[in-house]
């Protein structure tokens, strides 16, 4: 059984920012970091375990060439999408946005 993505608010604000951020950078750019995000997504979805948990029941999957994280929870019937972080932030942010 394929599990549903949920995209938690701040995660998609996340997301949206960081890619328009690399737009700004080089035209193109930001359309490849999405890309790469969503091929990760991708993986996330067709093996939800494959990624270790680092906070309680959270996980964190490291995007390609990018200096990303992406944070989740598994949950019964969905994966839930928390965060999309720079390496190099707080892990405080993290530990404010999960369940």
């Amino acid at each position: 059984m394929t599990l549903r993505l949920v995209v938690r608010p701040l995660a998609e604000q996340d997301l949206v920012e960081t890619q328009r951020w690399y737009e700004e950078q080089r035209p193109g750019l930001g359309d490849e970091f999405r890309l790469t995000v969503d091929r990760l997504v991708g993986r996330i979805i067709e093996r939800p375990q494959l990624y270790p948990e680092v906070y309680r029941s959270v996980r964190r999957a490291v995007v390609r060439r990018f200096p990303y994280l992406l944070y989740y929870v598994v949950t019964s019937d969905a994966i839930v999408l928390l965060a999309c972080l720079h390496g190099k932030r707080d892990s405080a942010l993290l530990r404010s946005r999960t369940p």
